[in-house]
């Protein structure tokens, strides 16, 4: 095999790192030998390939672009793992609760960890000051940039 072959293989595989720590983190109390760990790689790999093609079959019957999850859980009715299509269907549901989770704490005024209530008051403040400053230079038609 050459080396150009080889770093293709590489790449198409899920990273070593995290597959140790999936299985530290399964298995706490068990020794995984590395001959064992390069087959569970190995068979992950495989896995993933298969049900991808599978996925990408059933996308493009479909005159689809985008492979998405009901994709994925026909194809693994397709190939015969049926009985993992309840956990799928699972993980599926957590990962979606958890994006909008995400998506809900990434909204500015969550982010600034100051109550609602006490932004409404600063701006109804800043109003009421600007309101001040403008009624004092006589209204709008008096505003202009100093150059």
């Amino acid at each position: 095999m050459s080396v150009a072959a080889d770093q293709t293989d590489d790449e198409l595989t899920i990273p070593r790192a995290a597959m140790n720590k999936m299985i530290k983190e399964l298995l706490p109390n068990v020794r995984v030998a590395n001959e064992a760990r390069e087959l569970i790689l190995n068979c992950c790999t495989e896995f993933i390939h298969l049900l991808s093609s599978e996925a990408n079959e059933i996308c493009n019957q479909q005159q689809k672009k985008t492979i998405n999850a009901e994709h994925i859980l026909m194809s693994l009715d397709n190939l015969g793992f049926g009985d993992y299509r309840a956990d799928a269907e699972a993980v599926l549901k957590d990962c979606k609760a958890m994006a909008a989770k995400k998506r809900r704490k990434s909204t500015r005024l969550e982010n600034l960890g100051i109550p609602e209530e006490e932004l409404l008051r600063q701006q109804q403040e800043l109003f009421a000051k600007n309101v001040g400053v403008h009624s004092s230079c006589g209204g709008c038609d008096r505003w202009y940039i100093n150059s």
